[in-house]
């Protein structure tokens, strides 16, 4: 039976949900999987890590919504200043992290380097738990985010660690912007790029 795959704003309330959500979401990104190599703890860490930067960062200073299994965090131009890490957050994370926090410090570092200075929006996060993926919870969120940038006139962008999703992207009007080898033997990250579309284009 397909899961209900309404769309309705994450409050702080939903970060129990939407933190186990993208932690089961994220298991296999092979991004997530460097950051958290060990199995047995990996969506323990990934929850904290998701709680962490939705309720200090993204829910305050994003455009975070969810159908229940799935969630996607999205930050207007406006708001790209304030969707930062702050001192406290960046320790919380480093703690989460352990021994992997300087290569996730690098990484986030080198992620920084390719961001376009123009405006648009940025769509930080998109995932579905596993028992959802495939009856259409990612591309209703990834629908909704969008249409709010082509309501502005406005690029969007995002990166992905993943290669099987560059075509599901792709299906959106996303193109490859650049392909960014991450340091010290990291994984392949692909930055993409989508111009707004008119109404009638969407």
């Amino acid at each position: 039976m397909a899961i209900s795959n309404i769309i309705r704003t994450a409050t702080i309330e939903d970060a129990p949900l939407i933190s186990r959500t993208l932690a089961r979401a994220f298991d296999n990104d092979p991004m997530m999987r460097w950051f958290f190599p060990d199995d047995a703890s990996r969506e323990a860490e990934l929850s904290r890590y998701f709680t962490t930067i939705f309720t200090r960062q993204y829910v305050h200073h994003g455009v975070c919504e969810h159908t229940g299994t799935a969630a996607a965090f999205w930050v207007s131009p406006e708001a790209q200043d304030k969707a930062v890490p702050d001192a406290t957050t960046v320790q919380e994370l480093q703690n989460i992290l352990g021994d992997r926090a300087p290569l996730f410090r690098k990484t986030v570092e080198a992620a920084a380097g390719c961001a376009p200075e123009e405006p648009h929006w940025s769509l930080a996060v998109v995932g579905a738990e596993p028992a959802a993926q495939g009856q259409g919870h990612g591309a209703a969120l990834l629908r909704s985010g969008l249409a709010k940038a082509d309501a502005a006139g406005l690029p969007a962008y995002l990166e992905s660690s993943t290669p099987s999703n560059l075509p599901f992207y792709q299906h959106f009007g996303f193109t490859v912007r650049e392909e960014l080898q991450l340091p010290e033997d990291g994984p392949v990250l692909w930055t993409m790029w989508r111009e707004p579309r008119r109404p009638a284009d969407a």
